[in-house]
């Protein structure tokens, strides 16, 4: 949790003036960690549940965890963004805590934003889970400090987008895990109808955490088949093990770097995929919001229906957020541009974002049809099943993958 604290702890000072271990932390910095993970909660609840706890911050956070647990929420101002109370709370009935019998109010309506940070919340509402403090906190700034360095060499990503260049409003680089793969992905790999050039092997960190990530992923796929899907693997969804063999790493230097709405490109990641985003830095909002002709009845992941605005999840420092099966089917994604940051101790407002990916063999270049003209075609999902052509309802197709 000391992941969410802006400032280093003091360390005990030995006799002959080196330092020691580190000292308990104030309550102050306690109530700071509390209300980083608790905003929704009045300082003066916090501090009489943290000593109530005699200073546990980890009992006192389970404690405002629980759903029969008191949820006065803090006064707000205009144009100011505050923290709701669970979800759970529309759903149960707080005398008995038991599932209550009225009908869910409207969450979110379209035009509107519903900001979630409760991790229950986010796996119930969205087609993703997340893990704060993912890393041990030293072990997280040194990855930090190592790809901030990494990012000084990054560059904007160019496509091409209806006979016009551009490029990507952020500055990223792409690594793999062994020099063959490197080689392969310059020579075989395209994205966006060109080959990428600048390839790097994973750095020492990258590599040392990639494992832990591998492994996390792979268990956390297995939990939500077991919640969202009856115990059965959704149809679509891969049967072997989920292998972090490729890592986009995305620098957002500063609050207006972002990217716009899109879904993560399928043609190596095959259908139904699942990406590990991990941050690092200042604090950004990512944002979610269902394609245009999504049916609630026809996704294996049942999201609540009643969400049909955009969702916002405020993605800290060293936290893991997994996008499960169809959140690239059925949701458009992205990072927003931000008005003010509260700065982190080691990167200020820059943000470092990695995207753990899959590449399956079953996809690999050498699979991909190419065009007559010799570059290869982009797999993609037919999603206009809403339209209506000449009075009739178009839906045979939803739903199937097509290269284009």
């Amino acid at each position: 949790m000391d992941a969410f604290v802006t400032k280093k702890p003091k360390k005990r000072k030995t006799s002959d003036g080196t330092a020691d271990e580190p000292l308990e932390e104030s309550t102050d910095v306690k109530l700071a960690i509390l209300a980083s993970l608790h905003p929704e909660i009045e300082q003066e609840m916090l501090l009489d549940i943290l000593l109530a706890h005699e200073g546990d911050v980890q009992a006192t956070s389970e404690i405002l965890k629980s759903p029969s647990a008191p949820r006065p929420v803090k006064k707000t101002t205009k144009n100011t963004i505050a923290g709701q109370t669970s979800l759970r709370s529309f759903t149960i009935d707080q005398s008995s805590g038991e599932p209550s019998s009225k009908k869910p109010k409207l969450l979110s309506k379209k035009g509107q934003t519903l900001y979630l940070y409760d991790p229950q919340d986010i796996s119930e509402h969205t087609p993703c889970s997340i893990i704060h403090n993912f890393l041990p906190a030293q072990e997280a700034n040194e990855l930090l400090s190592e790809l901030l360095e990494e990012s000084k060499t990054f560059q904007k990503a160019s496509f091409k987008l209806f006979d016009t260049i551009v490029s990507s409003p952020h500055t990223s680089g792409f690594y793999v895990g062994s020099q063959k793969e490197l080689q392969e992905q310059k020579d075989d790999y395209h994205y966006n109808g060109g080959r990428i050039t600048d390839v790097r092997t994973l750095t020492p960190k990258l590599e040392a955490v990639r494992a832990r990530v591998q492994e996390t992923v792979n268990s956390a796929i297995q939990e939500r088949i077991r919640t969202h899907h009856g115990s059965q693997k959704p149809r679509c969804q891969p049967s072997e093990p989920w292998c972090a063999n490729a890592a986009f790493v995305n620098c957002y230097n500063g609050p207006q770097e972002s990217v716009g709405w899109h879904t993560d490109q399928l043609t190596y990641l095959g259908p139904h995929p699942t990406i590990a985003s991990f941050s690092l830095g200042v604090t950004r909002e990512f944002r979610l919001r269902r394609t245009s002709s999504f049916l609630p009845s026809s996704s294996d992941d049942h999201p609540n229906p009643n969400l049909t605005g955009q969702i916002s999840l405020p993605l800290p420092h060293n936290s893991l957020l997994i996008m499960h099966s169809t959140t690239q089917e059925e949701w458009k994604h992205s990072v927003s541009p931000s008005q003010t940051l509260t700065p982190h101790p080691v990167s200020g407002n820059t943000r470092i974002n990695v995207t753990y990916r899959h590449y399956r063999s079953q996809f690999h270049p050498k699979y991909t049809p190419k065009c007559h003209c010799g570059v290869p075609g982009v797999l993609r999902v037919v999603t206009n099943d809403a339209k209506v052509a000449e009075g009739r309802e178009r839906k045979e197709n939803w739903g199937r993958y097509f290269y284009m």
